[in-house]
C-alpha cells in the first residue's frame, strides 16, 4: 500500500544527500594557489635559479625587477621583491603620449639682419653612485674573472683569499656561493663594506 509519509521521507533522504555531494565537490575543486612572498630575504645557499624555480619566476624577470646586474651574485640578506613588481609587469604598459614639441624661439631681425639666438646648453646628468653590488662584481670581475678555480700562487677562487682567510671564512669548496659568502665575510670584516674594498683596490692594485 502506498504511503505518504514513507515517499516525503525518502525524498527528504535524496535531498540531502545531494546537497551533501554538491558540498564535497566545491571542496575539492576550489583551487590553491602557490603562496609567492612579497618580499623575500636571500638565504645561504640561495641562487637566482633556484629561486626562480621555487617560485616558477624566470632569472631574467628577478633580476630586472630588484636591479640585479650580475645574476650569479646575490647577497645573504639581501631583500627581493620579486612577487608583486612581477605581476606589476605582467599588465600591458599603456601607451605613452608623445612629448609636446618644443617651439624655438623665433631670431629677431636687427636693421634686416638676423641675430642668431644662442641655445643654453642643458646641465649635464649627474651620475649615478656605485653600488655595493657593482663594487663586489668589479672586485670579482678584476680578480678572478668568476672562474671559481681561478689560483694565483696561494691565491684562490674568485675572491682570490689567501689561506689564512679561508681557514677564517671559508670558500675552500669550488661552489660558487661558498667562496662569495666567504668573500663577503672577508670584505665585511677588513674594509667593512664591497666600496671600501674596491676603492682599496684600485688604489694599490689589490684588496
Amino acid at each position: 500500500m502506498f504511503s505518504f509519509t514513507k515517499s516525503l521521507t525518502i525524498a527528504a533522504g535524496v535531498a540531502g544527500a545531494f546537497a551533501f555531494g554538491a558540498s564535497n565537490v566545491n571542496a575539492d575543486t576550489t583551487n590553491s594557489s602557490q603562496n609567492v612572498p612579497t618580499d623575500y630575504v636571500v638565504k645561504s645557499g640561495d641562487t637566482l635559479n633556484k629561486i626562480s624555480q621555487e617560485f616558477n619566476l624566470s632569472v631574467a624577470q628577478i633580476a630586472t625587477n630588484n636591479n640585479i646586474s650580475n645574476v650569479d651574485v646575490i647577497l645573504v640578506g639581501q631583500h627581493l621583491a620579486f612577487a608583486q613588481k612581477a605581476a606589476v609587469a605582467a599588465v600591458a604598459p599603456q601607451a605613452q603620449q608623445p612629448a609636446p614639441a618644443v617651439q624655438q624661439p623665433t631670431a629677431p631681425v636687427v636693421n634686416n639682419v638676423t641675430v642668431q639666438v644662442q641655445q643654453p646648453v642643458a646641465a649635464p646628468a649627474p651620475q649615478a653612485q656605485v653600488a655595493s653590488s657593482s663594487a663586489l662584481d668589479s672586485l670579482i670581475s678584476r680578480e678572478s674573472s668568476g672562474n671559481v678555480n681561478a689560483t694565483n700562487g696561494q691565491y684562490y677562487g674568485i675572491g682570490q683569499l689567501s689561506p689564512q682567510a679561508r681557514a677564517m671564512y671559508g670558500g675552500n669548496s669550488a661552489d660558487y656561493n661558498d667562496q662569495l659568502n666567504a668573500m663577503k665575510s672577508y670584505i665585511n670584516a677588513r674594509y667593512g663594506s664591497a666600496e671600501n674594498a674596491w676603492a682599496h683596490s684600485q688604489a694599490n692594485g689589490w684588496y
